[in-house]
């Protein structure tokens, strides 16, 4: 390679350098923190077979819709509600939200605190109604 192209293009490849990893982090750091991303297939599966689904997301966007049966405790107020979900630390959880940001961090927040089978949905609520998945007011 051209030692004149390495010196005056640094920053480029340097860039390039930090995004190769943070793409590398996002598919295998879930992993190493012991949180499962969950598919729209998988996460189906979870709510079939009675997974509790927690829903963080703000009273407004669960009020507007949510997946049926799902636990609604906005990610603010999630640490200092952990006691309601004490019965749920053995069992499988997803955890959504709109996209799947605030419910991954709920996971970290999840497993620090103890529970052993926590799920990120990928995608989120937005995922579950492009699938076609029932989704509720009430």
């Amino acid at each position: 390679m051209d030692v004149q192209f390495l010196q005056q293009n640094w920053m480029l490849l340097a860039v390039a350098a930090v995004s190769g990893a943070m793409l590398v982090w996002s598919f295998i750091g879930g992993k190493l923190s012991g949180i499962e991303e969950a598919d729209t297939l998988k996460a189906t599966r979870l709510y079939n077979d009675d997974a509790l689904v927690l829903d963080v997301r703000e009273d407004k966007e669960y009020a507007a819709g949510h997946i049926p049966k799902a636990k609604h405790i906005p990610l603010g107020q999630l640490a200092g509600r952990l006691k309601e979900l004490d019965k749920f630390k053995d069992k499988p959880i997803l955890v959504t939200c709109r996209s799947g940001n605030r419910s991954a961090h709920a996971c970290r927040v999840l497993k620090k605190a103890g529970f052993e089978t926590v799920y990120n949905q990928a995608g989120g609520i937005i995922a579950w109604e492009r699938a076609n998945l029932p989704v509720t007011q009430k």
